[in-house]
Formats: structure tokens, C-alpha cells, sequence
């Protein structure tokens, strides 16, 4: 499997209503850390979040989490 670009080495923050969000697991989005189809062609595909209730979440834009798609602080472990 192909690595992931690395969008950011710093989490995002968000505040999410209830409903089904895609979390981009290629690093290639435009509309990070949320999936707009540009994994098309790659090994990659995003990851399904269904939110229950309103909630904040630190969602990686390092991609190399080992919880995605939140935030687990792998950033600071690259280079």
C-alpha cells in the first residue's frame, strides 16, 4: 500500500452535528480532513463518521494516526 500525503501536521478541529461525515484517509483532499474524491486512483479510501450527537472531535491530517480519524498526536513522530 502507497503512504498517504500529509496534509498538515497539525490536527483540525471540528465541531460536528449529527450525521455522516467522510474523513479523507489520502491526504490528497482539497477540503481537508473531509474526502471530496481525490483518493480516485490510489490505494486510499475514506473513512465513514457517524456523529450521534453534537460533538468536537480533533480529526488527523497527518494520516498516519493509529485511531483514525482523530487525532492520536503521530505528527510529531514524522520527519
Amino acid at each position: 500500500m502507497s503512504e498517504p500525503v500529509i496534509a498538515s501536521k497539525t490536527p483540525t478541529s471540528v465541531d460536528l452535528e449529527p450525521g455522516e461525515y467522510w474523513w479523507c484517509s489520502c491526504g490528497r483532499s482539497k477540503s481537508q480532513p473531509f474526502c471530496d474524491g481525490s483518493h480516485a486512483g490510489t490505494d486510499f479510501e475514506p473513512m465513514r463518521i457517524e456523529v450521534k450527537e453534537k460533538s468536537s472531535f480533533y480529526l488527523c491530517n497527518c494520516k498516519h494516526t493509529q485511531n483514525p480519524p482523530y487525532c492520536d498526536g503521530a505528527h510529531d513522530l514524522l520527519d
